[in-house]
């Protein structure tokens, strides 16, 4: 596993222990950012890396500009695996690791101020849906000499991004387990919604087999590409941005 462009690349990164973690494939990355350097919204960008892993996709956009990524994962051992490849690179300060389930974590958020009128009043809450890591983030314990992380504590803090209105992510990577149900992925994107501008992209990744996911009222996809076994799902609010007016593709490889 390592990042394929950018400042870092080359450089290898450290896996989770386990076999349940699914990196993203060199081809899917290469094709996914692409995308994404069209889009311009990697320079300097506020990234939020959900069901993290290894922090693949993070330490990716960080390689190709962006200014800090959170990563997010229940997984013990992703935590660590993420917190070795930040220091490994060098960017321990522009990181922060939650050992949280992506819930959780989303529920701890607070909705920027300007985000409490309009979309938020439509963000969907639903009945609470707890999250599993199997399948996806690898949960083995393992000797890799790093410091026992607990539930739900940051690991590395960065300088106060959060000036006591919330905070807004101009790019979300979500690639959760593909056994997650739609109804909870549903329920993530309402929580995550209020946390977006106008500006920002979530990247949903799923089995090309599986059903498009259901989008809560505040977002809709915008363009969609299929890989093989893997989808990608470009999702932004509904507004006025430039890809608004720009229907949902389907693009096979």
């Amino acid at each position: 596993m390592r990042i394929i462009a950018g400042a870092y690349k080359g450089s290898k990164l450290v896996a989770p222990g386990g076999s349940n973690t699914r990196p993203t494939s060199d081809r899917v990355k290469e094709s996914l950012f692409s995308m994404l350097d069209g889009y311009g919204v990697l320079q300097a960008a506020n990234v939020l890396d959900l069901f993290a892993g290894s922090g693949g996709l993070g330490f990716e956009a960080m390689s190709r500009g962006a200014a800090e990524v959170d990563f997010v994962d229940s997984a013990g051992a992703s935590a660590r695996a993420v917190e070795a490849n930040a220091a490994k690179l060098g960017i321990d300060h522009s990181t922060r690791i939650h050992s949280s389930d992506v819930v959780s974590f989303l529920s701890s958020q607070r909705v920027p101020k300007q985000q409490m009128s309009g979309q938020q009043a439509v963000v969907q809450r639903g009945p609470e849906v707890k999250l599993q890591p199997e399948g996806h983030s690898g949960g083995a314990e393992h000797g890799d000499g790093l410091d026992e992380v607990l539930d739900g504590e940051v690991l590395e803090a960065r300088s106060d991004l959060d000036d006591g209105d919330g905070r807004i992510f101009d790019l979300v990577f979500m690639d959760p387990p593909y056994p997650l149900g739609e109804d909870a992925v549903t329920q993530i994107l309402g929580r995550l919604s209020g946390l977006l501008d106008m500006e920002s992209i979530v990247v949903v990744e799923r089995a090309s087999r599986a059903p498009e996911p259901t989008m809560p009222a505040a977002l809709e996809i915008f363009r969609s590409k299929t890989f093989g076994e893997t989808a990608l799902y470009f999702v932004q609010l509904k507004g006025t941005s430039e890809e608004s007016d720009t229907a949902a593709v389907d693009e096979s490889a």
